[in-house]
């Protein structure tokens, strides 16, 4: 047999979090609506150790949502991806309220290629093994 190409070779995958601290962190998904005004959002921070947003394409919110998402990552890991289940994040391709550029500027992640679910799956076991926002952020970016 021979081997013409290798795959890349990757980080070693994750520490494995005790159950305990596993069980303890909670990150809530929002998936975006046309009419959404984002009032069910406004204490999540305070229940919850993140969020991932799943915008419309590639990465767009209602321009209403914008400021709301932007108060949480704040306070918060908050990661944007996108729900539509087969594409990307852009990184800075439009720039009104609400896109991708503009909500990345208010300090969310960029969740790259990732879908929702693995980007809400990653950000848990990053926040269980106590991974700090800069961890957070490189971790991210390895998918975007």
């Amino acid at each position: 047999m021979r081997v013409l190409a290798r795959p890349e070779r990757r980080e070693p995958p994750l520490a494995r979090p005790a159950a305990a601290r596993l069980d303890a962190i909670r990150v809530a998904l929002h998936t975006v609506t046309l009419d959404d005004d984002g009032a069910d959002l406004g204490r999540l921070a305070d229940t919850h150790h993140g969020l991932v947003v799943a915008g419309f394409g590639v990465g767009h919110v209602p321009s209403a949502l914008a400021p709301v998402f932007g108060a949480l990552a704040e306070r918060v890991p908050v990661v944007l991806t996108s729900r539509s289940g087969g594409g990307s994040v852009l990184r800075h391709t439009y720039g009104a309220i609400g896109s991708e550029t503009d909500l990345q500027r208010r300090g969310l992640l960029n969740g790259g290629l990732l879908e929702p679910y693995k980007a809400r799956v990653l950000l848990r076991l990053l926040l269980a093994a106590g991974a700090d926002r800069e961890a957070v952020t490189a971790a991210f970016a390895r998918h975007a």
